[in-house]
């Protein structure tokens, strides 16, 4: 039966090659040969015949073949695949049936009934006591998840592969005397890793409730509330400080505007043949004085009473974010007042929003003054540029005609 063993390899491979599907990580052709070689490890110290060695083999060549058609009682088919395959090599019924008869061995829950069918079912397990047991489960564990759907935490999958471990035992005594050493390493190594990841477990959780404690303890803000409530602030303040910035250029603008006008033309109005100058220079005064005044209100500020009492922080009734709410209170009473808001994290987060809030409204008093200031400023400069150009062409039209005037009468 040799030449059909090289022709069952051949057979199996392409088999497994074409049809498995590639979610089998861990059963696929690679755990098949490895199960072979495992075979042919026990056989070789057996006492067995040579028929029943060749058996086994050409059984563990198709113990999983049946998963290229389904994986509940895969078994089953692959003694069909087996079947048909060794009837075609001319073997007999005998022989077929001793070794599908193997194959339906290694269904995980079958009982073996002698010792050839013990043989293949511990080289299905002789992973148990491989040093590359942990890759392998971890193989296995995947092909779980993309098979079958089956996800497990670490923790779990471990747990699981320890009561497996522990329960599994080798149907022979070949097989225990050559592996069960090195399984119970493999189970050790197991439980070592469960006892560090309990430890782990137990520290993170300790760490957790350390964390949460000193939060409630100290009651401080999120670090995303705080970081919203900094950005917020920095972005009004910013704003605040352009809106000052442009209320103090208008406001230099018009006055160097106003100086030069009562220094050039208000000099030159009481000479009568300026009469003509009176009105447009009113006119640019005016709106000059008047975007003056409103740049000023623009960056004006405002006084509060600066006082408060044990009630209001009590009652949670005053900012004490705001320096006009407490610059006239004692020190003590201000510290105190701060550890009573800063013991009260709702407090706090509606000081902060009370804070925002009313600089907001500072904000659209400022910006609607300077806008309004800006308005003003442009119409009077159209306005007085318009009033200069009638006045000038109006002064040159009555000049004309006292010219005309003095001629005539020179005739």
């Amino acid at each position: 039966m040799e030449n059909i063993i090289l022709e069952a390899e051949k057979y199996v491979t392409s088999h497994l090659n074409e049809h498995l599907d590639p979610s089998f990580v861990y059963h696929n052709l690679a755990h098949t040969q490895r199960v072979v070689n495992k075979v042919k490890e026990l056989t070789e110290a057996s006492d067995l015949s040579e028929t029943e060695k060749q058996q086994l083999i050409l059984a563990a060549w198709f113990h999983d073949s049946g998963l290229t058609k389904t994986i509940e009682n895969h078994e089953q088919e692959g003694a069909k695949i087996a079947s048909g395959f060794l009837k075609s090599q001319d073997v007999s019924d005998d022989n077929i049936k001793a070794i599908t008869d193997l194959i339906l061995a290694t269904e995980i829950s079958y009982k073996p009934k002698n010792k050839m069918e013990g043989y293949i079912r511990d080289a299905d397990c002789a992973h148990l006591s491989s040093k590359n047991y942990g890759e392998y489960a971890a193989l296995l564990r995947k092909e779980w998840e993309l098979t079958l759907g089956k996800r497990t935490s670490k923790k779990d999958w471990l747990q699981e592969n320890i009561t497996f471990l522990t329960n599994h035992s080798f149907n022979t005594d070949l097989a225990a005397s050559k592996w069960e050493a090195r399984k119970s390493k493999n189970l050790a190594t197991l439980l070592l890793s469960q006892s560090k990841i309990k430890n782990d477990s137990e520290k993170l959780k300790q760490k957790k409730a350390e964390l949460n404690f000193k939060k409630e303890k100290l009651e401080l803000p999120d670090r995303g509330i705080e970081t919203m409530f900094r950005v917020a602030l920095r972005n009004h303040i910013t704003l605040s400080d352009i809106a000052d910035t442009k209320a103090n250029i208008l406001l230099s603008v018009n006055a160097i505007i106003i100086s030069l006008v009562l220094s050039n033309l208000v000099s030159k109005l009481d000479n009568p043949s300026n009469s003509y100058l009176i009105w447009p220079t009113v006119i640019f005064a005016f709106f000059t004085v008047i975007s003056i005044i409103l740049s000023v209100l623009a960056t004006r500020p405002n006084v509060t009473s600066g006082k408060f009492s044990k009630e209001d922080v009590a009652n949670k009734k005053v900012n004490l974010l705001f320096f006009g709410n407490f610059h006239k209170m004692n020190l003590p009473e201000f510290e105190w007042a701060m550890q009573e808001m800063m013991k009260d994290k709702e407090y706090l987060y509606g000081s902060l929003t009370k804070d925002l809030y009313f600089l907001g409204l500072v904000l659209n008093r400022k910006y609607g003054l300077l806008r309004l200031t800006y308005t003003v400023f442009a119409i009077g400069i159209i306005i007085s540029v318009i009033a200069f150009a009638i006045a000038f062409q109006y002064s040159g039209a009555e000049a004309n005609v006292k010219d005309i005037i003095e001629t005539a009468s020179a005739f």
